[in-house]
Protein backbone atom coordinates (compact mmCIF):
# COMPACT_ATOMS: atom_id res chain seq x y z
CA UNK A 1 0.00 0.00 0.00
CA UNK A 2 2.92 2.61 0.79
CA UNK A 3 4.98 1.69 -2.26
CA UNK A 4 3.07 3.25 -4.85
CA UNK A 5 2.46 6.62 -3.12
CA UNK A 6 6.53 6.51 -1.83
CA UNK A 7 7.03 6.04 -5.53
CA UNK A 8 4.91 9.09 -6.83
CA UNK A 9 6.54 10.98 -4.70
CA UNK A 10 10.01 10.02 -5.34
CA UNK A 11 9.09 10.32 -9.28
CA UNK A 12 7.73 14.08 -8.48
CA UNK A 13 11.02 15.00 -6.63
CA UNK A 14 12.74 13.88 -9.42
CA UNK A 15 10.81 15.74 -12.45
CA UNK A 16 10.49 18.86 -10.10
CA UNK A 17 14.70 18.82 -9.85
CA UNK A 18 14.73 18.12 -13.85
CA UNK A 19 12.25 21.35 -13.71
CA UNK A 20 14.64 23.88 -11.88
CA UNK A 21 17.59 22.09 -13.74
CA UNK A 22 18.70 21.85 -10.16
CA UNK A 23 22.41 20.69 -11.88
CA UNK A 24 22.94 24.05 -13.07
CA UNK A 25 22.93 25.23 -9.45
CA UNK A 26 26.85 24.51 -9.92
CA UNK A 27 26.87 27.84 -12.32
CA UNK A 28 26.33 30.61 -9.84
CA UNK A 29 27.29 29.35 -6.15
CA UNK A 30 30.89 28.70 -6.87
CA UNK A 31 30.54 32.20 -7.32
CA UNK A 32 28.90 32.95 -4.41
CA UNK A 33 30.98 31.29 -2.16
CA UNK A 34 33.89 33.34 -3.16
CA UNK A 35 32.14 36.02 -1.95
CA UNK A 36 31.66 34.91 0.78
CA UNK A 37 35.03 33.76 1.45
CA UNK A 38 36.13 36.89 0.16
CA UNK A 39 34.11 39.02 3.00
CA UNK A 40 35.72 36.35 5.58
CA UNK A 41 39.13 37.55 4.21
CA UNK A 42 38.10 41.15 4.79
CA UNK A 43 37.17 40.54 8.53
CA UNK A 44 40.44 39.29 9.32
CA UNK A 45 39.26 35.40 8.98
CA UNK A 46 36.82 35.51 12.17
CA UNK A 47 35.56 31.83 12.36
CA UNK A 48 32.40 32.76 14.64
CA UNK A 49 29.28 31.36 13.41
CA UNK A 50 31.30 30.93 10.05
CA UNK A 51 29.86 27.49 9.51
CA UNK A 52 26.11 27.82 9.78
CA UNK A 53 26.35 31.32 7.61
CA UNK A 54 27.95 29.11 4.56
CA UNK A 55 25.17 27.03 4.43
CA UNK A 56 22.48 29.63 4.95
CA UNK A 57 24.06 30.71 2.50
CA UNK A 58 23.90 27.65 0.16
CA UNK A 59 19.91 26.84 1.22
CA UNK A 60 19.70 30.78 0.10
CA UNK A 61 21.30 30.17 -2.80
CA UNK A 62 19.48 27.21 -3.59
CA UNK A 63 16.09 28.33 -2.81
CA UNK A 64 16.39 31.67 -4.98
CA UNK A 65 17.57 29.77 -8.08
CA UNK A 66 14.38 27.21 -7.56
CA UNK A 67 11.88 29.90 -7.34
CA UNK A 68 13.33 31.61 -10.19
CA UNK A 69 13.47 28.13 -12.06
CA UNK A 70 10.23 27.56 -10.91
CA UNK A 71 8.48 31.11 -11.78
CA UNK A 72 10.06 30.90 -15.60
CA UNK A 73 8.82 27.69 -16.55
CA UNK A 74 5.35 29.02 -15.26
CA UNK A 75 5.77 32.10 -17.01
CA UNK A 76 7.07 30.57 -20.31
CA UNK A 77 4.63 27.46 -20.32
CA UNK A 78 2.99 28.60 -23.10
CA UNK A 79 5.62 29.51 -25.15
CA UNK A 80 7.47 26.49 -24.01
CA UNK A 81 4.63 24.20 -25.58
CA UNK A 82 5.65 25.97 -28.83
CA UNK A 83 9.28 25.53 -29.27
CA UNK A 84 10.45 21.76 -30.59
CA UNK A 85 13.12 22.18 -27.94
CA UNK A 86 11.73 23.15 -25.49
CA UNK A 87 7.61 21.39 -25.54
CA UNK A 88 9.05 17.95 -23.52
CA UNK A 89 9.47 20.30 -20.25
CA UNK A 90 7.24 19.20 -17.41
CA UNK A 91 4.76 21.76 -17.53
CA UNK A 92 4.32 21.78 -21.38
CA UNK A 93 4.20 17.84 -21.55
CA UNK A 94 2.05 17.91 -18.22
CA UNK A 95 4.18 15.53 -16.07
CA UNK A 96 3.99 18.06 -13.58
CA UNK A 97 1.04 20.29 -12.69
CA UNK A 98 0.97 23.87 -12.78
CA UNK A 99 -0.52 24.06 -9.51
CA UNK A 100 2.10 22.10 -7.84
CA UNK A 101 4.66 24.19 -9.64
CA UNK A 102 3.31 27.13 -8.03
CA UNK A 103 3.16 25.42 -4.08
CA UNK A 104 6.90 24.56 -5.11
CA UNK A 105 7.56 28.34 -5.82
CA UNK A 106 5.83 29.77 -2.78
CA UNK A 107 7.89 26.79 -0.53
CA UNK A 108 10.88 27.97 -2.01
CA UNK A 109 10.48 31.76 -1.32
CA UNK A 110 9.74 30.52 1.64
CA UNK A 111 12.69 28.89 2.63
CA UNK A 112 14.71 31.82 0.73
CA UNK A 113 13.04 34.63 2.84
CA UNK A 114 14.00 32.31 6.47
CA UNK A 115 17.26 31.95 5.08
CA UNK A 116 18.19 35.50 4.07
CA UNK A 117 16.53 36.07 8.01
CA UNK A 118 19.29 33.64 9.68
CA UNK A 119 21.68 35.73 8.32
CA UNK A 120 20.94 38.86 9.38
CA UNK A 121 18.95 41.79 9.34
CA UNK A 122 20.21 43.36 6.27
CA UNK A 123 19.86 40.13 3.96
CA UNK A 124 16.43 39.85 5.35
CA UNK A 125 15.70 43.65 4.59
CA UNK A 126 17.32 42.85 1.22
CA UNK A 127 15.60 39.51 0.22
CA UNK A 128 12.33 40.93 -1.66
CA UNK A 129 14.54 43.31 -3.88
CA UNK A 130 16.34 39.96 -4.56
CA UNK A 131 13.83 38.00 -5.11
CA UNK A 132 12.25 40.61 -7.14
CA UNK A 133 14.91 40.93 -9.35
CA UNK A 134 15.63 36.56 -9.95
CA UNK A 135 11.72 36.56 -11.06
CA UNK A 136 11.86 39.88 -13.02
CA UNK A 137 14.03 38.15 -15.79
CA UNK A 138 10.95 35.54 -17.15
CA UNK A 139 9.17 39.13 -18.39
CA UNK A 140 11.96 40.34 -20.15
CA UNK A 141 12.19 38.53 -23.34
CA UNK A 142 9.10 40.00 -24.41
CA UNK A 143 10.09 43.38 -24.47
CA UNK A 144 13.87 43.85 -24.37
CA UNK A 145 17.04 42.06 -26.33
CA UNK A 146 18.98 42.81 -23.21
CA UNK A 147 17.54 40.19 -21.40
CA UNK A 148 20.57 38.05 -21.14
CA UNK A 149 22.23 40.97 -19.46
CA UNK A 150 19.01 40.71 -17.00
CA UNK A 151 19.37 37.18 -16.37
CA UNK A 152 23.31 37.57 -15.18
CA UNK A 153 22.26 40.60 -13.09
CA UNK A 154 20.34 37.84 -11.03
CA UNK A 155 22.75 35.73 -10.61
CA UNK A 156 25.65 38.42 -10.77
CA UNK A 157 24.06 39.14 -7.05
CA UNK A 158 24.57 36.54 -5.70
CA UNK A 159 28.62 37.15 -4.60
CA UNK A 160 27.23 40.18 -3.28
CA UNK A 161 24.63 38.93 -1.21
CA UNK A 162 27.05 36.30 0.21
CA UNK A 163 29.28 39.22 1.44
CA UNK A 164 26.58 40.47 3.03
CA UNK A 165 25.81 37.46 4.74
CA UNK A 166 29.35 37.44 6.31
CA UNK A 167 30.39 40.98 6.40
CA UNK A 168 27.00 42.59 7.30
CA UNK A 169 27.77 45.28 5.22
CA UNK A 170 28.80 46.11 1.27
CA UNK A 171 32.26 47.04 -0.49
CA UNK A 172 31.97 48.04 -3.35
CA UNK A 173 35.38 46.22 -4.47
CA UNK A 174 33.07 43.48 -4.11
CA UNK A 175 30.99 44.96 -7.26
CA UNK A 176 33.77 43.93 -9.56
CA UNK A 177 33.18 40.21 -9.20
CA UNK A 178 28.98 40.83 -9.43
CA UNK A 179 30.45 42.52 -13.26
CA UNK A 180 32.25 39.73 -13.97
CA UNK A 181 29.29 36.96 -12.83
CA UNK A 182 26.57 39.46 -14.68
CA UNK A 183 28.71 39.29 -18.08
CA UNK A 184 29.89 35.84 -18.05
CA UNK A 185 25.83 34.70 -17.91
CA UNK A 186 24.92 37.08 -20.22
CA UNK A 187 27.57 36.33 -22.36
CA UNK A 188 26.67 32.42 -22.56
CA UNK A 189 23.46 33.05 -22.31
CA UNK A 190 23.84 34.97 -25.72
CA UNK A 191 25.36 31.83 -26.97
CA UNK A 192 22.74 29.20 -25.72
CA UNK A 193 20.16 31.37 -27.29
CA UNK A 194 21.24 30.85 -30.97
CA UNK A 195 19.94 27.79 -31.00
CA UNK A 196 16.18 29.57 -30.33
CA UNK A 197 16.53 32.38 -33.08
CA UNK A 198 14.31 31.31 -35.66
CA UNK A 199 11.75 30.54 -33.15
CA UNK A 200 12.48 34.05 -31.41
CA UNK A 201 11.87 35.63 -34.40
CA UNK A 202 8.86 33.78 -35.32
CA UNK A 203 7.46 34.54 -31.97
CA UNK A 204 8.48 38.06 -31.57
CA UNK A 205 10.57 37.46 -28.48
CA UNK A 206 13.71 39.70 -27.58
CA UNK A 207 17.33 38.37 -28.03
CA UNK A 208 20.29 39.36 -28.88
CA UNK A 209 20.37 36.69 -31.59
CA UNK A 210 17.33 37.42 -33.21
CA UNK A 211 17.95 41.50 -33.07
CA UNK A 212 21.69 40.70 -34.60
CA UNK A 213 21.98 37.27 -36.07
CA UNK A 214 23.96 34.95 -34.84
CA UNK A 215 27.13 35.79 -36.12
CA UNK A 216 27.10 39.45 -34.47
CA UNK A 217 25.27 37.77 -31.32
CA UNK A 218 28.58 35.55 -30.99
CA UNK A 219 30.53 38.63 -30.97
CA UNK A 220 28.56 40.36 -28.67
CA UNK A 221 29.21 37.24 -26.14
CA UNK A 222 32.73 37.66 -26.80
CA UNK A 223 33.05 41.22 -26.01
CA UNK A 224 31.16 40.32 -22.64
CA UNK A 225 33.31 38.03 -21.86
CA UNK A 226 36.43 40.01 -22.75
CA UNK A 227 34.61 42.51 -19.92
CA UNK A 228 34.45 39.61 -17.65
CA UNK A 229 37.91 39.17 -17.53
CA UNK A 230 38.73 43.03 -17.02
CA UNK A 231 36.78 42.77 -14.43
CA UNK A 232 38.08 39.82 -12.41
CA UNK A 233 41.33 41.46 -12.93
CA UNK A 234 40.11 44.94 -11.35
CA UNK A 235 38.77 42.90 -8.23
CA UNK A 236 42.04 40.53 -8.06
CA UNK A 237 43.66 44.00 -7.70
CA UNK A 238 41.59 46.14 -5.72
CA UNK A 239 41.62 43.05 -2.93
CA UNK A 240 45.23 42.36 -3.53
CA UNK A 241 45.15 38.79 -4.10
CA UNK A 242 47.75 36.67 -4.37
CA UNK A 243 49.31 34.24 -7.53
CA UNK A 244 46.86 31.32 -7.10
CA UNK A 245 44.08 33.92 -7.19
CA UNK A 246 45.93 35.03 -10.59
CA UNK A 247 46.54 31.83 -11.75
CA UNK A 248 42.25 30.84 -11.27
CA UNK A 249 41.97 34.02 -14.08
CA UNK A 250 44.19 33.07 -16.38
CA UNK A 251 42.51 29.52 -16.60
CA UNK A 252 39.03 31.32 -16.52
CA UNK A 253 40.38 33.41 -19.82
CA UNK A 254 41.67 30.09 -21.21
CA UNK A 255 38.38 28.19 -20.83
CA UNK A 256 36.55 31.43 -21.94
CA UNK A 257 38.33 31.11 -25.30
CA UNK A 258 37.81 27.46 -25.72
CA UNK A 259 34.38 28.01 -25.12
CA UNK A 260 33.87 30.38 -27.44
CA UNK A 261 35.54 27.98 -29.99
CA UNK A 262 33.45 25.58 -29.65
CA UNK A 263 30.57 27.24 -31.40
CA UNK A 264 30.25 28.80 -35.30
CA UNK A 265 27.96 30.95 -36.81
CA UNK A 266 27.44 27.92 -39.28
CA UNK A 267 27.42 24.93 -36.58
CA UNK A 268 25.90 25.28 -33.35
CA UNK A 269 26.14 21.42 -32.79
CA UNK A 270 28.04 22.06 -29.29
CA UNK A 271 26.41 24.56 -27.83
CA UNK A 272 25.59 22.21 -24.83
CA UNK A 273 29.23 21.47 -24.78
CA UNK A 274 29.79 25.39 -24.63
CA UNK A 275 27.00 25.85 -22.10
CA UNK A 276 26.79 23.04 -19.92
CA UNK A 277 30.33 21.57 -19.25
CA UNK A 278 32.56 24.78 -20.03
CA UNK A 279 30.65 27.24 -17.77
CA UNK A 280 30.10 24.62 -14.49
CA UNK A 281 34.38 24.17 -14.92
CA UNK A 282 34.70 27.74 -15.22
CA UNK A 283 32.24 28.33 -12.09
CA UNK A 284 34.00 25.41 -10.28
CA UNK A 285 37.83 26.12 -10.82
CA UNK A 286 37.87 29.99 -10.35
CA UNK A 287 36.12 28.98 -7.10
CA UNK A 288 39.06 26.24 -6.58
CA UNK A 289 41.89 28.51 -7.50
CA UNK A 290 40.82 31.75 -5.57
CA UNK A 291 39.88 29.45 -2.39
CA UNK A 292 43.40 27.97 -2.06
CA UNK A 293 45.08 32.04 -2.36
CA UNK A 294 42.70 32.89 0.44
CA UNK A 295 43.47 29.93 2.57
CA UNK A 296 47.16 30.05 1.77
CA UNK A 297 46.70 33.81 3.07
CA UNK A 298 44.91 32.64 5.62
CA UNK A 299 47.91 30.03 6.97
CA UNK A 300 50.42 32.74 6.30
CA UNK A 301 51.83 30.79 3.48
Amino acid sequence: MTTAPASTLWRRFVLTLEMIKFEHSVFALPFALTGALLAWRDLAYSTHGLALRFLFIVIAMVAARSAAMTFNRLVDADIDSRNPRTKMRQLPAGTLSKGFAWAFLIGACAVFVLAAAALGPLCLKLSPLALGVLLFYSWTKRFTSLSHVVLGFALGIAPSAAWIAIRGSLDWRIAWLTAAVTLWTAGFDIIYACQDYEFDQREGLFSIPARLGIPGALWVARLFHIAMIASLVALALSLGLGPAAWLGVAVVAALIIWEHRLVHPCDLSRIDAAFFTMNGNISVLFFAFWAVDILLQWRGL
